[in-house]
């Protein structure tokens, strides 16, 4: 195991070895790698001629000439080229490359921490190009590919005349049109919309298992912009940051008091439904979430009460798991002596431990579970939902996303540098390192801020347990007072010391916080936990350290529009 990363994590220093490289420059690494990979011919020939799109350049139907990956990699990522932008020594690189590629069963997998944050889709791109270029995908051992969970769909539904209204305009957040064609949803954009307008455009926003006040970064920028929503309800089971600035709240059970399902976790090699039941009877005069949407649609005139046929929250998870059902054999039992991973071996569909979909449900109602250990490895065929049918190098839906977004002007260019895109041309098609923010490069903010996640502190919507609290050590949290990580380089810079008191400042907010010094914290860059920093919830938990999320000043991701978390310029003093 080799962990990539610019802070010495729980698992760099579990993993055989720990490669510090400078935050924002693991595109560069990676492509550094393939380089050394391709260079030395150890890459699969077999896979990537022929389950591959974009390694070699390559001509379209209309006669323009394309640049492929191997001769982006070949002349931009050269091992000393790579070495200067992520300060891992060059020689290092290609015995990591070699190493990974004359491995049995190789794998490289991308994100940061817990991997739930928001990345770069370049660096995704160039991370997993590893695994095409050694052929690991859809075999024992690599990545597998799945479609998602058969899970049946809602029936549709008359849209009334206000809901036409609302769905002719625009989304606030701008996700999922021209400009930003991978995103679901972009909760800072709909922050900014929503502040930059005279008056909110949105009149009622209904919260549900989120707390956008404290998760969301940038200075307190959704904090700011629910101050200025009419209409605010929240439905969270605990008091909250949101839930506090809500004008209305109407509670969910937690976990242990409700029936919800459970959606493939992740990690998971294999299809997996769960339905939770209740542990306890709820405590307090709470409702599941689903009943409280179904009691309001009811309230309302048709045709929204119709478009909500069912009696109960349960009903609808009933009529989303039918398609389990109609997709074929799954299991509703688990047997120690036959563990899943043991059958995912046999590659072959497990026998359906039912007979009706009605048998199924109740199954599941009491094991927990579905779930269908099986998988077709080494099969391609029809496994790459590209417009090509195969791994792409060279993403053509990129290609057409930025096509559609460029249409009617005669500049791409101009088009890539509206995208926030710095590279040109094809490279743009082509997994790449974008811009780092590195140590230095602003003389106003000289340090690069990167907010790191702990295994023992909620940084989500949902509070950490009280108990926690006792696991915390006196240099991430002592009383009232979160810690920095420095290195003892960079704190001899500054004049610091273990245990001074001092100011953080980023473009979004400033904040006092403590020293540690840390020998595992790359110098040039500050370290600070996430989780902490509550100003709801109770004396566990409120007033304890700072929120870091206030301090990010994210990096939009061009293509996506998600905000990248893991670099933001920064500057310490110490505290008066």
């Amino acid at each position: 195991i080799v962990q990539i990363e610019s802070r010495a994590s729980n698992t760099a220093s579990k993993a055989d070895q720990w490669v510090a490289v400078r935050p924002g420059t693991e595109p560069a690494f990676a492509l550094g790698l393939a380089h050394v990979i391709i260079k030395e011919v150890l890459y699969n020939k077999e896979f990537v001629e022929n389950h591959t799109f974009g390694f070699n350049d390559w001509t379209s139907s209309n006669g323009r000439q394309h640049m492929g990956f191997k001769t982006l990699v070949m002349q931009k990522y050269s091992p000393s080229k790579v070495a200067s932008l992520t300060g891992i020594d060059p020689g290092l690189i290609e015995k990591l490359a070699r190493q990974f590629a004359r491995a049995r069963s190789p794998i490289a997998i991308f994100g940061r921490g817990k991997g739930l944050l928001n990345g770069s889709i370049y660096e995704f791109m160039a991370v997993h190009s590893l695994n095409a270029l050694v052929g690991n995908i859809n075999m024992p051992g690599g990545v597998l590919v799945y479609d998602p969970l058969p899970l049946n769909k809602l029936p549709d539904f008359e849209a009334d005349p206000i809901a036409e209204s609302g769905l002719g305009n625009p989304r606030l957040d701008q996700a999922d049109t021209k400009q930003y064609p991978f995103a679901a949803s972009l909760v800072s954009n709909l922050a900014h919309a929503i502040l930059e307008a005279t008056n909110s455009p949105i009149d009622t926003l209904l919260v549900f298992g989120a707390n956008p006040v404290f998760t969301e970064p940038d200075g307190g920028l959704f904090y700011r912009a629910i101050k200025k929503i009419p209409f605010v309800v929240s439905f969270s089971p605990f008091r909250d940051e949101t839930a506090q600035m809500a004008d209305l709240i109407l509670p969910d059970h937690t976990y242990l008091e409700k029936t919800d399902e459970i959606i493939w976790p992740l990690t998971l090699q294999y299809p997996f439904y769960g339905l939770s039941r209740p542990a306890v009877e709820p405590i307090y005069q709470t409702k599941n979430v689903g009943d409280s949407v179904l009691e309001l649609a009811k309230a309302l005139e048709e045709p929204v009460a119709s478009a909500f046929p069912w009696n109960s929250y349960e009903e609808v998870l009933k009529e989303r798991a039918r398609g389990l059902f109609e997709s074929g054999g799954g299991l509703v039992s688990y047997d120690p002596k036959t563990p899943a991973w043991e059958l995912l071996k046999r590659g072959t569909l497990p026998e359906p431990e039912y007979n009706s979909f009605d048998e199924m449900w109740e199954a599941i109602r009491s094991s927990g579970m579905w779930y269908r250990p099986s998988h077709r490895f080494k099969s391609w065929a029809k496994l790459f939902k590209t417009p090509t049918g195969k791994f792409e190098f060279f993403s053509t839906q990129i290609q057409l996303a930025i096509e559609e977004y460029a249409q009617g002007s005669d500049n791409p260019l101009t088009t890539l540098k509206k995208m926030g895109i710095k590279v040109k041309g094809d490279e743009a098609f082509l997994p790449h390192q974008e811009e780092p923010l590195l140590p230095g490069q602003f003389s106003k903010f000289p340090l690069v801020l990167v907010p790191y996640e702990m295994i023992n502190l909620s940084d989500s919507w949902v509070p950490s347990p009280p108990f926690l609290s006792k696991t915390w050590l006196d240099n991430q949290l002592l009383k009232k007072d979160s810690f920095v990580e420095i290195h003892p380089q960079t704190a001899r810079k500054y004049g610091l010391k273990g245990g001074d008191s001092v100011i953080i400042e980023t473009p979004s907010a400033k904040a006092r916080v403590r020293v540690t010094l840390f020998e595992g914290a790359m110098p040039g860059c500050i370290f600070v936990p996430r989780g902490f920093g509550h100003f709801a919830y109770d004396e566990f938990l409120r007033g304890k350290g700072i929120n870091v999320n206030h301090l990010v000043t994210p990096q939009k991701d061009a293509l996506s529009g998600l905000a990248a978390w893991w670099a933001t310029p920064a500057r310490i003093r110490k505290s008066v």
